[in-house]
């Protein structure tokens, strides 16, 4: 009965988010051994390299529901390239509606958007 319940808790409240994401974005990585490294799959957090590919700080990231990992490294061009792109358009969807009413900050979104 418990499983359930707290089920249709997190079911309940994902609904009351409604728009907003649940979780953290997570970057696209390739798994260690040769027997899964050729899939794709949810890592830890970005790093510092792709947030600044995609033009997002350290600091930022965090406030906006971004992963980062300050221990994972890119190896790759191609990863690094696909992540910096999964921020951008996460960066581009992203709405931030402004603390104060009256007085929106430089990353806020515009009157337009937020209407």
């Amino acid at each position: 009965a418990r499983k359930k319940r707290r089920r249709l808790a997190r079911a309940k409240k994902a609904a009351a988010l409604a728009p907003r994401p649940v979780g953290l974005l997570r970057p696209a990585v390739h798994p260690p051994t040769v027997k899964y490294n050729y899939k794709l799959r949810q890592g830890r957090g970005f790093t510092f390299a792709e947030l600044k590919e995609a033009g997002i700080k350290k600091k930022e990231a965090l406030s906006i529901g971004i992963a980062v990992d300050h221990r994972r490294r890119n190896r790759s061009a191609e990863s690094l390239q696909l992540n910096a792109q999964r921020l951008k358009e996460y960066k581009a969807a992203l709405i931030l509606f402004p603390k104060k009413r009256g007085k929106p900050k430089a990353g806020d979104s515009g009157k337009e958007e937020l209407a």
